[in-house]
């Protein structure tokens, strides 16, 4: 399966290709008029330029990631996620991406601010620093909570918090491994 990365390089590779005009020109366009609203920039480009919603909203995410100076790495986003107080708990971090990554090549993390993302064909997991320890949310709609398997709201149906690396024993894993199958 191609990054997310490679995705939105493709598709700038063939917006650039359907209209003739380079991604940076593109870019430009949206900063030249000075629309600072999200939305009303891709209305701007879909009613003056005849592009569709989805190549209209990259170009202006692109666009203001240009203006914020850059979209952040991957590794720097998670380095940000277990700096200070939260430094402690990149182990467990390291543990939780360890044991998934064992599931399959099919899975893959996509780094957000405050958490990272688990994803196989859709996601089925996120971890990141919750309240002084490890947050490690799950997609398995139907489970019933336990003391450990508290419910969540979001994007997943139920939490388990580790406060380090010790905590991700046979059940966390057998948890995690169920919502990648299940995904």
């Amino acid at each position: 399966m191609p990054s997310i990365e490679d995705q939105i390089r493709t598709q700038a590779a063939n917006i650039e290709a359907s209209t003739g005009r380079s991604f940076a020109d593109w870019i430009g366009i949206v900063r030249a008029s000075g629309i600072e609203r999200h939305a009303q920039a891709i209305a701007m480009l879909k009613a003056e330029y005849g592009l569709g919603h989805g190549n209209a909203n990259l170009i202006v995410m692109k666009a203001r990631e240009a203006e914020a100076g850059g979209a952040q790495g991957d590794d720097a986003l998670i380095e940000a996620h277990y700096t200070g107080k939260n430094a402690a708990l990149r182990p467990a971090y390291d543990a939780v991406v360890a044991a998934v990554r064992s599931f399959g090549d099919d899975v893959e993390l996509a780094p957000k601010k405050t958490y990272v993302s688990l994803r196989r064909r859709k996601q089925f997991g996120q971890v990141g620093p919750a309240a002084g320890q490890l947050e490690v949310s799950l997609n398995l709609p139907g489970k019933d909570v336990t003391d450990r398997l508290r419910p969540a709201s979001g994007m997943a149906t139920h939490r388990v918090r580790i406060a380090d690396a010790s905590g991700l024993d046979e059940e966390l894993v057998g948890l995690l491994r169920e919502a990648y199958e299940r995904a």
